[in-house]
């Protein structure tokens, strides 16, 4: 007997019955997985931007954000399957999570934010949730309005990691545009204010597990990193203290969240666990001293094998140690929406901002320049597309300026087509322009 109740079925916009024998939340995966917004993710930044050279000789292909959310998939898809959840249900969060990110990753967020500051601001989680309900063409409601892929309400919730607007955003964080409030309110339908359900918390875990562990595979391969260069103490606490600034700083909760929600189960604090530099440099050098971690990296097959096998024991530890702590608090039953919490051990929390902490010192950090560069061109583009609105849109984006009541909503017809473009189709795009502007 399923432990989902029809309202976690149940769709905004009444569909026919189907013929094939398929479940909702199966359906839920199919139309995610079969979508543009998805395959754009082919062409959207990682560690490296696509088609940035690969390193000579090396056999090894370096992740876009695509594989990066068919590895999350595939990581909260089991370790849910462990907890009770719907394993389609929690691998179609999964596979959306990313959906709704801009040209040149989070780099492309700072700078679509300062563009859209006049029509609510951008959040990459927030457009995630407006691409899978508003963007992305399948369905339609009653009245005529896009209702997106049309998933089950489960489904959306599952992938709402912030399910709050920026009145009451974390950190800078939010998962709801305020013109999608509606929307997320009845996605939201009894759930305990400021809460992400079950499914959505495993997701979040599994995206932390996946992209810390993976871009630091990316980041050794593509030679920003040196193992021999983590071995020194120094660069050790240059790297924890990067850690400590991005990853685990304080900060005030949102509105509703770490109080008891009706059950009296703690809610799950949106904030990140909270450490100096000496607690990271210990559980850095305990990760070090792990017999699977290599001492070097020089691209051969027994260095290769043993770079794999780093990634699947690191994997395996932080959920195993989720598992295994979730477990102890709630027994075996299996756990769904909002009749738990996933728990995860203090230490592998730490251990896996320290391995963001690596990458962000080593890639983020040492290419500001070229980050820069990737913010300005945002910038241009919008400013170019904006004066030369709806002309410089694609027809769907176009449909929406023009419908839109206000320069708030046609600003956001702009920011949407930004989101929706690839690294490279943003940086094409913006060559056009400029080349238009400076030919009139």
């Amino acid at each position: 007997m399923s432990v989902y109740t029809d309202p976690d079925r149940e769709r905004r916009a009444p569909e026919p019955p189907k013929r094939r024998d398929r479940t909702a939340f199966e359906r839920d995966r199919a139309r995610v997985l079969h979508s543009a917004a998805l395959r754009r993710l082919a062409a959207k930044t990682q560690v490296a931007s696509p088609g940035e050279p690969e390193p000579l000789g090396n056999l090894q292909i370096l992740r876009t954000r695509l594989t990066h959310s068919l590895e999350c998939a595939q990581v909260g898809r089991e370790l849910g399957r462990s907890l009770g959840c719907d394993p389609d249900l929690v691998e179609t969060a999964c596979l959306s999570h990313d959906i709704g990110h801009p040209p040149f990753g989070h780099n492309g967020e700072v700078a679509l934010d300062v563009v859209a500051r006049d029509c609510g601001g951008f959040e990459g989680n927030a457009q995630s949730l407006r691409v899978l309900t508003r963007l992305e063409p399948k369905s339609f409601a009653p009245d005529g309005t896009s209702v997106g892929l049309n998933l089950t309400r489960a489904a959306l919730d599952a992938a709402t990691k912030y399910p709050w607007t920026r009145a009451d955003a974390v950190n800078g964080k939010f998962g709801i545009y305020e013109d999608d409030v509606p929307y997320a309110r009845w996605v939201r339908q009894d759930a305990p204010e400021g809460r992400a359900c079950f499914e959505a918390q495993v997701m979040d875990w599994s995206d932390d597990v996946a992209y810390s562990v993976h871009d630091l595979e990316d980041a050794l391969v593509a030679g920003h990193i040196d193992f021999a260069l983590l071995a020194d103490p120094a660069e050790r606490r240059l790297v924890c203290e990067t850690a400590a600034k991005l990853y685990c700083s304080a900060s005030p909760e949102p509105s509703g969240a770490g109080a008891p929600d009706r059950d009296g189960l703690p809610a799950r604090r949106a904030q990140p666990v909270v450490a100096d530099v000496a607690e990271l440099e210990a559980r850095f050098t305990d990760l070090l001293a792990e017999p699977y971690w290599p001492d070097r990296y020089d691209g051969s097959t027994r260095a290769l094998a043993a770079l794999k096998n780093l990634t699947s024991s690191l994997i395996g530890r932080f959920c195993v140690a989720a598992e295994e702590e979730t477990r102890a608090a709630y027994g075996d039953r299996p756990l769904t929406r909002y009749a738990a919490d996933l728990l995860v051990p203090r230490a592998q929390r730490l251990e896996c901002a320290v391995l963001k902490g690596i990458t962000a010192h080593h890639v983020w950090i040492s290419h500001e320049t070229e980050r820069a560069r990737q913010r300005e061109l945002i910038m241009e583009l919008a400013e170019r597309m904006i004066a030369g609105a709806p002309g410089t849109l694609d027809p769907v984006f176009r449909e929406a300026f023009e419908a839109a009541s206000d320069d708030a909503g046609r600003l956001r017809a702009v920011v949407d087509q930004i989101a929706s473009l690839t690294d490279t189709s943003a940086v094409a795009r913006h060559r056009a322009l400029v080349s238009r502007g400076e030919s009139a």
